[in-house]
């Protein structure tokens, strides 16, 4: 679905787009969290989340900003059930002991057409720092506003303790195997305090 986007009078000289100053609720009908991890080396897999929830608060200074994220780990499919099924078992996300992936990310900072954010990704009680890449998409005219943004950034499954046939899956490589991408809206529910001086 395409929404009508206006977006802001321009950002300040060297940096990308930003949306108005504020607190963000994730739309979770309308924020897919997408993955591709390679199989055989010469293939990909691709699934989803369905289900999560999570803030981004905006503020004037982007060094400021931050996103906190949650993900039902049972909620991943693959559209194979059999595929999924495993995945969701021991040696891979193991949602049974741990439900909940968690992204916390911390201060923007701008990168050409984009913003990088580096945050802490927590799968199976492993943390990871990894690096965001985010580009604002718009803003559209709806009450309250929304906020369009897309994000990806590329982690190594071996880090969190995903090691089942992983130079059957992978070689000897030890890039990054597995890219996410996240395409998100998310609603405006306030905008920052304004304090008053006497």
């Amino acid at each position: 679905m395409t929404l009508t986007q206006e977006l802001p009078a321009g950002p300040p000289a060297g940096q990308p787009d930003r949306p108005a100053a504020g607190i963000y609720t994730l739309d979770p009908v309308h924020t897919f969290v997408l993955f591709s991890a390679r199989h055989l080396v010469i293939g990909r897999v691709v699934g989803r989340f369905d289900r999560l929830k999570g803030t981004i608060t905006v503020t004037e200074r982007p060094e400021d900003w931050a996103v906190s994220a949650t993900i039902d780990g049972a909620s991943l499919t693959t559209d194979w059930p059999e595929r999924d099924d495993d995945l969701r078992g021991p040696d891979f996300f193991d949602v049974t002991r741990f439900p909940t992936i968690r992204f916390e990310g911390h201060g923007m900072r701008p990168a050409s057409d984009h913003w990088i954010m580096n945050g802490a990704l927590t799968i199976r009680e492993l943390t990871v720092l990894v690096a965001l890449d985010v580009w604002f998409r718009g803003t559209a005219k709806t009450a309250p506003p929304r906020a369009g943004f897309h994000a990806s950034s590329a982690v190594r499954r071996a880090d969190f303790g995903m090691r089942r046939d992983l130079i059957t899956e992978i070689g000897t490589s030890i890039a990054p195997d597995v890219t996410i991408a996240i395409d998100a809206e998310a609603t405006l529910d306030r905008r920052p305090c304004r304090t008053t001086r006497s």
